[in-house]
């Protein structure tokens, strides 16, 4: 599928894995490569569940960078095709494109891989792109990236 565009702003994530609501969840603690990326249940911690996309820079077709809404330095990077939330320099941060599919969008890598949640507590994975809903996300725009 083509890339569709997404509006720059904060967002949640949500996951869609069969049981409670669940999004994707920056954990508190680093380890290895950062803070590890999970699927997990709303959480009302707006800083590790609340996300700024924006375009990687400012024309049509351009690739996204994620990164933790309230620590603009804090990006999505996906190491051993695992994602982890780090403070390295934004050049590093993994950039992404969305594929619209049945019920949400595809969140794909700028290798070409999916993001992938299978359970709930599950770091998310880079995985072959594949027609499953453990690789559907709804993007739930909560403000423009200004905004506070």
């Amino acid at each position: 599928m083509p890339p569709i565009p997404v509006k720059p702003g904060i967002y949640r994530i949500h996951a869609h894995i069969i049981g409670p609501g669940t999004q994707l969840t920056a954990t508190e603690h680093a380890v290895k490569y950062g803070a590890p990326v999970i699927a997990d249940r709303a959480n009302p911690l707006p800083i590790e569940q609340e996300w700024a996309i924006e375009p990687t820079e400012p024309m049509p077709g351009a690739p996204y960078v994620i990164h933790l809404a309230l620590q603009e330095n804090a990006g999505i990077v996906t190491p051993e095709d695992k994602l982890w939330v780090n403070s390295v320099p934004r050049g590093e941060w993994t950039k992404f494109t969305f594929e619209s599919v049945l019920g949400g969008v595809k969140i794909i890598s700028e290798r070409g891989l999916a993001c992938a949640a299978g359970y709930r507590g599950q770091q998310i994975e880079l995985t072959e792109p594949k027609p499953e809903f453990q690789q559907t996300w709804t993007l739930e725009f909560i403000r423009p990236i200004d905004a506070e």
